[in-house]
């Protein structure tokens, strides 16, 4: 008997996971990539393109429809920032931080109440973000210092942000501050602050290295008053809220590395097969084939880690090793396929003409934001060791 009448076929994505998945695919390579260039350069998104991101549905992917969003899985919002970082990683971590980390923490743990106020317009034209960094806390992120002190319905906050990406497009934010400080992490609170709040300033842009259309802001509070209503979850159980909203958030990351390394891959194989050299197309020489073929390895790998954890969050299992696995993996298999797609360029993966380049810059980021890659690996360690 035959192996295939033992073996079935297995079907990574479903058909209404590839239609989105092509559908997206198409939208990127006709409204973003001829935008690449220029957005990297001048360091920030043309609205149009945002308002673009919203008529597409994937600013709001698992937003019920009954407030105007999408109706889509966790698994879903994976699928778009995978296909939109394949092109640019910018676009790629807006739309991610907006679903895995805004848009979920308001489904899990907002009040009917908030639900109803920002869901409709996270969905139809409002770009929101998640503060939680600091100066002082970064992988210790519960070290926070920006104080909320009560004030009648309302609290006052006071402090500072820093590295919040989507700081000047978002309208809406997840802002956490702590209580009681010598509560410690017990203290922090998770508030949803809008642009307009009196004391509400958003500062400094970073000038980065790379994923540069992406904005990176510090966000300063003096004196903000927020409404008790715009407490999201319970006082003092912000930290949960923060922790459980990464892990999510992590496997967010993860698609859009996997995202990129396919696309830098795509770049060199193709790349490969037409630039000539000893008479013959550099795709032919066995050096360069196994270094192409090694790099597909490590992409599909990534990718099924990736997937799996995405899958498991989805079906309520528990998937916090699974996060902290395809994160660390996915980010450094970007960081060596994209290294490899301009090495394999040569002098043209070395010139922003060509797009690897800025993919290779591109990719350095996902060691660090969302939980450093030691981060990672100390999470790993714990679940195994206990």
């Amino acid at each position: 008997m035959e192996l295939a009448e033992y073996v079935q076929p297995l079907t990574l994505l479903s058909e209404d996971e590839t239609i989105l998945r092509d559908s997206v695919r198409e939208f990127a390579e006709a409204q973003i990539r001829p935008l690449v260039r220029e957005m990297d350069e001048h360091a920030k998104f043309p609205r149009s393109l945002i308002d673009k991101l919203f008529d597409l549905g994937v600013m709001g992917v698992e937003i019920p429809e009954i407030y105007g969003g999408s109706g889509g899985t966790f698994f879903h919002a994976v699928l778009v920032v995978e296909e939109l970082s394949r092109v640019d990683p910018s676009v790629g971590v807006l739309v991610d931080v907006q679903n895995t980390l805004v848009i979920n923490a308001l489904l899990r743990w907002g009040s009917d109440d908030l639900k109803g106020r920002y869901l409709p317009r996270l969905a139809t034209n409002t770009v929101g973000a998640y503060a939680l960094s600091e100066a002082g806390a970064g992988s210790d992120a519960f070290a926070l210092t920006t104080r909320a002190t009560e004030d009648g319905d309302s609290f006052v906050l006071s402090g500072r942000k820093l590295w919040i990406t989507n700081g000047n497009e978002a309208d809406v934010f997840i802002v956490f501050a702590t209580i009681n400080p010598e509560a410690g992490y017990r203290g922090i609170t998770a508030f949803i602050v809008e642009r307009d709040t009196a004391g509400f300033t958003v500062g400094k842009k970073e000038d980065k290295l790379g994923i540069r259309a992406s904005s990176t802001c510090e966000l300063v509070l003096e004196d903000c008053r927020v409404p008790r209503a715009n407490v999201l979850g319970e006082i003092g159980k912000g930290y949960k809220t923060a922790i459980e909203t990464l892990n999510e958030g992590r496997i967010g990351i993860g698609a859009q590395m996997i995202g990129l390394a396919k696309g830098a891959l795509e770049h060199a194989v193709n790349y490969t097969k037409e630039r000539k050299q000893f008479g013959k197309a550099i795709a032919e020489f066995q050096a360069v084939q196994h270094q192409i073929a090694r790099a597909a390895v490590e992409l599909e790998a990534a990718k099924l880690t990736v997937y799996n954890a995405a899958r498991l969050r989805d079906a309520h299992r528990p998937f916090l090793q699974e996060a902290a696995i395809c994160k660390v993996f996915s980010s450094e298999v970007a960081e060596r396929v994209s290294s490899l797609a301009v090495n394999l360029l040569g002098g043209n993966g070395f010139v922003k003409e060509y797009p690897v380049e800025k993919l290779f810059r591109d990719s350095k980021i996902g060691q660090i934001y969302e939980g450093t890659s030691n981060l990672q690996l100390q999470t790993i360690a714990k679940q195994l060791l206990g």
